[in-house]
């Protein structure tokens, strides 16, 4: 399959925010959340900011409400429609993010300097649809942590999507029926890879309007992606399911 997650997150930049219910809401939300997770795992043996680089950041899902929390937040992304979408919401809240262009396989030469936490969350990491680009993007992973920092990875549990190949997602009717959001699921004849078609459908003025967006995934499963951080030289390397963190989708955590 081709990387299409370049041409899918510009074509979403202006709308992702439809996905969510109230995306500042999920802002609120998932700031809290990784702020008690991060620290939880971190903080005790900080002295000081913890200084964090999400590295998937989109139009600042997680690093907007983590740079409320007193984090000191580097967020790139492969996307520049995203990342300017991400500074003008930056700037509506008034939180200060350092934002730059990367894409995982070449953070090293992107960004510089190191961080205590590297976070990339709602499963941007199965972009990469080859070993090769996975090992790529884990070794300039570890090379942006400092010692001992800490690595947070959350992706769908393709452990059990596997089971069955799921084909779609069940459609979230919001804004009282005048939005409706779903994902379609074209899988590949062969192998762990499909494309994610994401409908995202609105009533305005009388008219329904339909905004698809596909991209390609691979079902990665944890056993791989341990593995790949392994070779990376990451150590520690622990998954926190649902059930135990609350969030909605599994979460890696490794140590360099």
């Amino acid at each position: 399959m081709k990387d299409t997650s370049l041409e899918f997150y510009e074509g979403l930049a202006d709308t992702y925010h439809l996905i969510f219910k109230d995306w500042y809401e999920a802002v609120q939300w998932q700031g809290d959340f990784f702020n008690r997770f991060i620290r939880s795992l971190y903080a005790e043996e900080h002295v000081g900011p913890i200084h964090l680089l999400d590295a998937s950041c989109g139009i600042g899902t997680q690093a907007l409400g983590l740079a409320q929390r007193d984090f000191t937040v580097t967020a790139t992304d492969l996307s520049p429609k995203s990342i300017e979408r991400a500074k003008k919401e930056a700037d509506k809240l008034g939180v200060h993010v350092h934002f730059g262009v990367a894409d995982f396989r070449s953070l090293e030469q992107d960004i510089p300097g190191q961080f205590d936490v590297v976070l990339s969350a709602d499963n941007a990491i199965p972009h990469l649809l080859s070993d090769e680009d996975l090992r790529v993007a884990c070794r300039n992973l570890y090379a942006k942590l400092r010692s001992n920092g800490l690595l947070v990875l959350s992706i769908r549990d393709y452990d059990e999507i596997l089971q069955n190949r799921q084909r779609a997602t069940l459609p979230r009717v919001m804004d009282e029926g005048k939005r409706i959001v779903f994902q379609v699921w074209d899988w590949a004849e062969a192998g762990n890879h499909y494309i994610t078609n994401q409908f995202i459908m609105q009533e305005i003025n009388g008219s329904w309007k339909t905004e698809v967006n596909s991209t390609s995934y691979r079902a990665l499963l944890r056993t791989e992606l341990s593995a790949i951080l392994e070779e990376a030289r990451f150590t520690d390397i622990r998954w926190h399911m649902p059930s135990e963190s609350g969030f909605y989708q599994p979460i890696l955590t490794a140590r360099k």
